[in-house]
């Protein structure tokens, strides 16, 4: 079957609260987007955020992001009264620092009246998350009480869980642990709701999981004998990328990498524990990097530049075939963009998981690229582009003046309706199964509504927001047209 959606994170959504959160502006847009007859609202990583902001960078790979608990809904079940409920501020760019200052200040207050009374839904809650949930709780209160250091910077018997120093800090902090806890039962109550409403309107979500944990994650220090650590949950071995068109020096991102001998003698359970939990809270989970599962490029910790990596196997068709068998209902994408080498593109091709087709990279003038939509195999997804890339606006205004009029031609741009819809006309009419347009390609927007700048620490990531006037009955006609005429 043909079908169609929109790329849309959390936090970019509008809300009075400096940030996208799950409440009614969340659903309001699950009513945009079946009023426009999409089928998907494809999102990025929802864990809480560290340094960076980034998503991809999360404290743990089954926790959700505080900054996304709506307060007016808290005060609807009595956990936050009207005065406590901050006042509405302009829709702007995120100010991360300032939700780090306020938010455990108010869901502090909070968790403090659901903790004096605990509900059964609680306790049913950290008794069905307890794989994960006191580990991560405990975690981020050691954290917060070493001054938020990173892991690696931690006393040596914290750090390597010594049982003595692990039973102290969970009397000693026992308070915060709580604490911990019920900010995640607020979110996954939120999130549950949201998922409850959107299956509802005929719209299915699609999560983005990283293919990494982050090297300050309640992961690593859990199971620091599932990575490659030197026994003292200090990295040997870090992630990154070889040197390409794009960097000279690769890319150097510092996670920790996998022990697949020890994943595979324990039978994946991590990871399978790790799909399990991704397909009850999603329709479809897109992995990204997902070529680390054929290969995967290792730097010695320490090193300069991931120009001295070197690659390694992954685990390949075995974690794939392990992760389908214990979740049956598995629906993936595979991220699958980058220079791949004859071996990882014949196994990408042949895994039964449909790639991406990314449309800003489609517009060689002189070569026949596999990425222009009357090239694509009809499992695949199309997209016209992803957070890491410029809008499709801002790609046109940017790249060199054949490209763009090649573009152009094939895409039948027209300056009177806005160059967006022919953008939009071009991906839906792909034979891919699936086409997805970031939100920011539907609107026409250029570069300030850019979501990532790979490589670059800017203010200007992820902090992007739309206003709600954007999703207009125009807007939403015009698509509905479009996905009418091209039949997703």
């Amino acid at each position: 079957m043909r079908a169609s959606g929109i790329l849309m994170p959390v936090f970019s959504l509008p809300g009075p609260f400096g940030i996208g959160t799950l409440g009614k502006e969340a659903f309001a847009f699950v009513d945009f987007l079946a009023d426009a007859k999409q089928t998907y609202w494809q999102i990025l990583p929802i864990g809480p955020t560290g340094y960076g902001d980034s998503p991809y960078q999360s404290f743990s790979a089954f926790a959700g992001n505080p900054y996304f608990i709506d307060y007016r809904l808290l005060a609807d079940v009595g956990l936050l009264t009207a005065d406590e409920v901050p006042a509405a501020r302009p829709v702007g760019p995120i100010d991360y620092g300032a939700l780090y200052n306020e938010r455990p200040v108010i869901l502090k207050k909070a968790a403090d009246r659901l903790l004096a009374a605990p509900s059964p839904s609680y306790e049913a809650f950290c008794e069905a998350q307890s794989f994960w949930l006191e580990d991560y709780a405990l975690f981020m209160a050691v954290k917060a009480e070493q001054g938020q250091a990173g892991l690696a910077d931690w006393p040596d018997d914290l750090r390597c869980r010594k049982p003595e120093a692990i039973a102290a800090a969970k009397q000693r902090l026992a308070g915060a642990v709580d604490y911990y806890k019920a900010v995640q039962f607020f979110f996954y109550t939120q999130w549950n709701a949201l998922k409850a409403y959107a299956n509802g309107k005929g719209v299915r979500l699609v999560g983005d999981i990283p293919i990494y944990v982050s090297p300050d994650s309640s992961d690593l220090w859990t199971r620091p004998e599932l990575f490659q650590t030197d026994g003292q949950t200090h990295l040997t071995q870090v992630a990154g990328c070889p040197p390409d068109a794009f960097a000279a020096d690769g890319q150097l991102w510092g996670n920790p990498l996998y022990d697949w001998p020890r994943h595979k003698a324990e039978d994946f359970a991590w990871w399978k524990r790790r799909m399990q939990h991704a397909t009850s809270i999603y329709d479809v989970v897109r992995i990204d990097h997902f070529r680390a599962f054929h290969s995967y490029w290792s730097v010695p910790t320490g090193a300069k530049n991931a120009r001295e990596g070197h690659w390694e196997d992954g685990p390949g068709m075995e974690l794939l075939h392990a992760l389908q068998k214990s979740a049956p209902q598995l629906e993936l994408i595979a991220e699958d963009l980058g220079d791949l080498g004859p071996e990882a593109l014949q196994f990408v091709r042949t895994c039964g998981i449909p790639g991406m087709k990314v449309m800003v990279f489609a517009f060689d003038p002189v070569g026949e690229s596999a990425y222009l939509p009357h090239n694509c195999q009809r499992d695949s997804v199309i997209y016209t582009g992803t957070h890491d890339t410029p809008t499709f606006l801002q790609w046109l205004r940017e790249t060199d003046p054949d490209s763009r009029l090649f573009a152009s031609r094939y895409l039948r741009l027209r300056q009177d309706e806005g160059l967006g819809w022919g953008v939009i006309s071009g991906a839906w009419a792909a034979p891919s199964r699936l086409a997805i347009a970031p939100l920011q390609d539907v609107l026409g927007l250029g570069s300030d509504a850019r979501m990532n700048t790979p490589g670059t620490m800017g203010s200007q990531n992820w902090s992007w927001r739309v206003r709600q006037e954007a999703f207009n009955p125009y807007v939403s006609g015009k698509l509905r047209e479009i996905t009418r005429t091209y039949r997703r």
